[in-house]
């Protein structure tokens, strides 16, 4: 039996349940979602984007829902401290897929700001909810989309009114914690109207040595002139399996860095979509994946320039140890008209032995003919005369091999607009580098 055909017969059976616990705007987009996934079932290998994550074998465990939304036994606020220090964080957490409804946010987040559960919201602003939810995550286009869309009760909600900047960085914590085998399907859903500014950190632990199931789906709606910054942190541990697709729509003149980062995982399929809407607009993209043993670490994009004057800016670098595998697939389209597009994509690989493997497939398609645009990607192992290089000044194999890694990543980490969160960052790519991070130890280790 496919592995979809168990999914179809959970909703079947506890779709009441799943519409009890969530709310009537989630629930208006579940029937649609249920036959775009029933009709198109999980991805195979055979689908281009999916050629390196067998969806179907990953999907195929009995894993546990808490589709009645039974309580959590956990405080996180007294488990974890994850504010990075000196950063002074609004922290905010989700317990597998359900907000956490105690908040210790100081209260100078500006008025008008909304940050909360996602049902909570749509229940008081349905108004504001059905103009977003669902409008760029297409089921019929993916079915993990379709998928999270029929199954996901709850999640974060960031509403930032006009013209408001918040200069305080929000923090979202993931926390994945059960006694047992548990899958989760939670929704972000960022609303920046016209001129606001925001940052937003979400970060992936899990607390249990159990094996994990998570699917994500993150719609950022940027308004003209916003600025949006979004940094997602990975780390749990080699038993857990995530999916998280990513949808932007960019206005006029916003402008967005997208930064995402791997430092411990077990399978990772990350998928990010961004679509330039309005003249002007700018998208930094960015990724970092750090995988040892068996990890997989598989990073599908597309910008879409769909008007004239926009840029973007992609680079991804991934370093591979042991066994593990990376796959980055890079697709930028330059529309008919959307001419004086500037785009430059980068891909840049380190294999540090010889059984890591590498999958890259950077993509331009264009249809206008005034344009500046570029792609490229390399994938290499450390130099050997750098490596020799040290050794004959003192430095140890080990030592040398790791500065030459560290500096290989380094460059992803500028890119972050967060002074304290740069130099935090730094610390954890040495400490995983070094070992010390053979397992996820919480958010401990932001100390």
């Amino acid at each position: 039996m496919a592995a979809e055909q168990q999914y179809i017969d959970i909703f079947l059976e506890c779709g009441s349940a799943i519409n009890k616990h969530s709310s009537e705007l989630l629930n208006s987009k579940r029937a649609e979602a249920f036959e775009n996934f029933k009709k198109n079932g999980f991805p195979t290998r055979k689908v281009e984007k999916y050629k390196y994550t067998d969806a179907d074998e990953l999907f195929a465990p009995d894993y546990g829902l808490n589709i009645n939304r039974l309580d959590i036994p956990v405080n996180p606020y007294k488990v974890f401290k994850c504010d990075v220090p000196n950063m002074s964080t609004a922290l905010y957490f989700v317990v597998n897929d359900s907000f956490y409804p105690v908040s210790q946010a100081s209260p100078n987040i500006p008025e008008g700001v909304i940050i909360g559960s996602l049902k909570e919201f749509s229940e008081k602003h349905p108004e504001i909810i059905e103009k977003y939810y669902g409008k760029i995550a297409k089921t019929e286009e993916d079915s993990i989309t379709a998928l999270n869309t029929m199954m996901a009760q709850d999640g974060f909600l960031l509403y930032v009114p006009k013209g408001v900047v918040v200069e305080r960085p929000i923090q979202l914590v993931n926390i994945l914690h059960s006694s047992v085998d548990l899958m989760s399907n939670r929704r972000v859903l960022v609303i920046l109207e016209e001129n606001a500014h925001a940052k937003l950190l979400i970060c992936d632990h899990a607390m249990d040595d159990v094996k994990f199931l998570s699917t994500q789906v993150i719609e950022a709606f940027i308004g003209d002139n916003s600025l949006f910054d979004l940094y997602e942190l990975e780390e749990t541990h080699n038993r857990n399996v995530r999916f998280s697709n990513l949808y932007v729509s960019q206005s006029a003149n916003s402008n967005v860095l997208l930064n995402g980062m791997t430092l411990h995982n077990g399978v990772t399929r990350n998928m990010t979509n961004v679509s330039l809407e309005g003249k002007g607009a700018e998208i930094k993209l960015c990724g970092m994946a750090i995988a040892d043993k068996r990890e997989l670490i598989d990073n599908n994009t597309f910008i879409d320039h769909k008007v004239s004057d926009c840029s973007s800016n992609e680079l991804f670098k991934y370093v591979l140890d042991d066994e593990a595998v990376g796959a980055f697939a890079g697709k930028v389209l330059v529309r008919h008209d959307a001419q004086h597009t500037n785009s430059e994509q980068t891909n840049r690989n380190l294999c540090a032995t010889r059984t890591a493997r590498m999958y890259t497939q950077p993509q331009l398609e264009i249809y206008a003919d005034d344009v500046k645009c570029s792609h490229g990607a390399t994938v290499g192992q450390l130099d050997e005369n750098a490596l020799f290089y040290m050794q004959q000044r003192g430095i140890s194999l080990k030592e040398a091999r790791l500065l030459l890694m560290f500096a290989f990543v380094n460059e992803v980490i500028d890119n972050v607009r967060l002074d304290v969160l740069k130099e935090r960052l730094h610390v954890l790519v040495e400490k995983r580098f070094r070992g010390e991070l053979s397992k996820c130890e919480g958010c401990a280790i932001c100390k």
